[in-house]
């Protein structure tokens, strides 16, 4: 099991209109381009064709000594033995994911457009948190907007990894890496082109040569 959550980097987020072997396919070819974590986030399919999914990413993921995050679903992430959980508003708190998967377990927070929230989150135990979404994006199309300045502020204030999401792309991503964007999570900027693995690598270039 990798240590904890990663530093800096692309962190892949699976896409709503891949399934199956397909979409283990793609995952190998993120991890192949460089992403540092895998966030499996399934919206549809039968419980029996996520737990096969999330176990094919979670080999996938284990081969390349890198976390398998699972969206918004504590117990399939206990199924699975996966890496941890991403918890949004509706998702429970921190120390209920972290007894149900172990005090090693990675717990991220959704803070949207909230550094109290980050904080509170940071006190609660949480591994990482993630504020977004930043840009408009067709796989929340109608969410809330978070602000650059909620990243600077969030960096004197937190000191967790701060991950950015919401229609990030290869066009402003470093504005908010600039702004202090640890890890952008990313769908379609990744496994929209059709090749995946380079899609991730220019993503992960835009990235400083050291972390924070």
């Amino acid at each position: 099991m990798p240590e904890r959550f990663p530093r800096q980097g692309v962190y892949a987020i699976t896409p709503d209109w891949l399934q199956g072997d397909a979409l283990l396919a793609a995952v190998a070819r993120a991890v192949a381009g460089g992403s540092v974590a895998v966030q499996y986030r399934a919206k549809s399919g039968s419980g029996r064709d996520r737990v096969a999914e999330a176990k094919g990413i979670r080999k996938i993921c284990r081969a390349a000594g890198i976390p398998l995050i699972v969206n918004d679903d504590p117990e399939l992430a206990r199924i699975v033995a996966a890496d941890g959980v991403h918890l949004g508003r509706e998702d429970g708190a921190v120390a209920e994911a972290r007894a149900l998967l172990g005090k090693e377990a990675i717990v991220g927070v959704s803070c949207y457009d909230s550094v109290d929230q980050a904080c509170r989150a940071q006190a609660e135990g949480a591994d990482y948190v993630a504020f977004g979404s930043f840009f408009p994006s067709r796989t929340k199309p109608s969410a809330p907007r978070a602000r650059l300045g909620t990243l600077i502020e969030a960096k004197s204030r937190v000191s967790l990894p701060l991950v950015a999401i919401g229609g990030i792309d290869i066009d402003n991503a470093s504005l908010l890496i600039g702004a202090g964007a640890d890890l952008i999570a990313v769908i379609e900027a990744v496994f929209a082109p059709a090749d995946i693995a380079r899609a991730c690598h220019l993503l992960k270039a835009i990235f400083p040569v050291s972390g924070r």
